[in-house]
């Protein structure tokens, strides 16, 4: 899977072994409640090599890109970058990950809107 970690690293133009795992990205992540992974143990991933199971994670479809991360990170890694690589690399499958009549009303008044927004932008071309 070493190609796939190499793809997202070359679609995100990020360099994943710049993170050292501290953690200020899951930290200050205004999304993190919602998310079933935080955003570094998705770099962890990528980084041992097992990609597969980042891409089946739904912290990639929940993060809102809104570069909290970004800004707290001491590397200047730009974990946005990475998790938009993740969707496309998921997008290029042709896997739909999230059905807008299946979302429940009481999910829809419970999630951050502008993760909902930032996603549904994601899922169309």
């Amino acid at each position: 899977m070493a190609e796939l970690v190499d793809k997202i690293s070359e679609l995100s133009g990020q360099n994943l072994d710049a993170c050292y795992q501290c953690g200020k990205c899951s930290g200050g992540c205004p999304s993190v409640a919602q998310m079933d992974m935080l955003p570094n143990q998705v770099i962890r991933l990528l980084q041992i090599g097992l990609p597969e199971l980042a891409l089946q994670c739904n912290t990639i479809w929940i993060c809102a890109s809104c570069y909290m991360c970004t800004v707290r990170c001491p590397r200047g890694i730009d974990l946005s970058k990475i998790m938009e690589a993740l969707r496309q690399v998921n997008l290029r499958e042709n896997l739909d990950y999230m059905k807008i009549k299946e979302i429940k009303e009481e999910d829809i008044f419970i999630l951050p809107q502008i993760a909902l927004v930032a996603n549904f932008r994601k899922q169309t071309a």
